[in-house]
Parts: C-alpha cells; structure tokens; sequence
C-alpha cells in the first residue's frame, strides 16, 4: 500500500517562501516519478511540477517558473517542492501525486498519469 503524505502548507504573506514535503512509504521511492499539483475551487487540477525517476529531468508550470523547484532525496523518501515569491494566485490546495513509469528519465505533467496520490496541503497567500 503506498501512502503518500504532504506537509508544510501555510499562511504567508506574498513574497515569502515555503517548502512542501511529501514523504512516500509502500514502495522503493526511487521507483516513483512524482508530481506536485495544486488545485483552486471550480478550477481544474494543475500540474505546477514534476521531476522523473532518475531525478534528472523535471517540468515546472509556466507560472511558476524561476519560483517553484522540485526535487527528490531518495535517502529519505521524500520529494519537496520549494516555493519561493509566492503570490495571492498560488493560493491552493496543494496535491503530491506519485507513479512508476517504466523509463527512468519520463517526466508527467498530467493528473491521469499519477496513481497515487497525497491527501494536499493547504496553502494560501496573502497580498
């Protein structure tokens, strides 16, 4: 059984950082390409980034590009997504989503892709 498990969302003021956490368990994380997405109320599910199996490659929603980062420490079974400059529009609930493609260097950037998924953590910026 995998289970996947965020944390690190919060209240913050636009200009400030955070770093979400989602540790894996259920499966050798190096197995996993994994996924960070956010979803608004009445908005479809959006893919703000994700990083491949081999940890090599990633994909970043244009939106937050040159903000947002992603990486993956297999030693602790865990993948972060650095945010920094937030802004009132990244105010969302915040979703770790894991798969295991069969090459190690694809990288999903769609929610049908991911098999797995985190119970997100809110997030919200305030102006």
């Amino acid at each position: 059984q995998v289970q996947l498990v965020e944390s690190g969302g919060g209240l913050v003021q636009a200009g400030a950082s955070l770093r979400l956490s989602c540790a894996a368990s259920g499966r050798t994380f190096s197995t996993f390409a994994m996924g960070w997405f956010r979803q608004v109320p009445g908005k479809e599910r959006e893919c703000v980034a994700a990083i491949s199996r081999n940890r090599d490659s990633t994909h970043y929603a244009d939106s937050v590009k040159g903000r947002f980062s992603i990486s993956g420490d297999n030693a602790k079974n865990t993948v972060y997504l650095q945010m920094n400059s937030l802004k009132p529009e990244d105010t969302a609930v915040y979703y770790c989503a894991a798969t295991t493609p069969y090459y190690s260097a694809t990288v999903y950037s769609t929610d049908s892709r991911y098999d797995y998924w985190g119970q997100g953590t809110q997030v919200t910026v305030s102006s």
